[in-house]
């Protein structure tokens, strides 16, 4: 099968985040689970103070259901090297009676850049 490309100019790209995690077990009476979750950010958002960045994403299936995450991170946190994490917390949605709460950092951006 042949792709067809839209071949519009990008002007620039900043940069995203991957992220990966685990929810954790949720507080409402129901059966101890956890669900797992990862991807990728939406690149960044300037705000005051440098920048953040959107996620946005369901999470793994379990036992007939699941949840979505949807989160803005906190600002860059400087782990040496001229490179940096986000912190992320929240509430998932509401779904077979229960949410689950989750926290997280993002993994570096540029992993292998100069």
């Amino acid at each position: 099968m042949e792709r067809k490309h839209d071949h519009k100019k990008i002007i620039a790209q900043t940069h995203v985040h991957e992220f990966l995690g685990s929810v954790m077990n949720p507080k409402e009476d129901v059966e101890p689970h956890n669900h797992r979750f990862a991807g990728i950010s939406s690149e960044e958002i300037p705000v005051n103070g440098g920048h953040v960045h959107e996620i946005l994403t369901d999470i793994d299936f379990y036992e007939g259901h699941l949840h979505e995450l949807g989160v803005r991170t906190g600002l860059q946190i400087p782990v040496g090297n001229n490179r940096h994490v986000h912190f992320a917390e929240g509430t998932t949605t509401f779904n077979a009676n229960h949410t689950h709460n989750y926290q997280f950092a993002t993994l570096i951006d540029d992993p292998i850049g100069e």
